[in-house]
């Protein structure tokens, strides 16, 4: 026997509808963007470059080397990621 609907889109029994059920595909999206971050390619150098002054056992003055090779390793990992 069907189940009777109320106006507001929910059974007497309080479920939802699946014709007022928001479609499953939307919430997943939904709550993964609020999970992201904002992208930021200078923060990503920073860290990057942090960690290499740190496996150099932080001897001074290779600050600008350490963020190039920061740079070129994760431009070339967005790169890699997107062809």
């Amino acid at each position: 026997m069907p189940r009777k609907t109320s106006g507001n889109g929910t059974t007497s029994r309080g479920k939802k509808t699946a014709a007022s059920a928001e479609p499953t595909g939307m919430r997943v999206v939904s709550e993964v963007r609020k999970n992201l971050k904002p992208f930021s390619l200078e923060e990503e150098i920073r860290v990057r470059a942090y960690e290499i002054y740190l496996e150099r056992k932080g001897s001074p003055g290779s600050e600008r080397e350490d963020w190039l090779n920061a740079e070129r390793e994760v431009v070339a990992r967005y790169q890699a990621c997107t062809a």
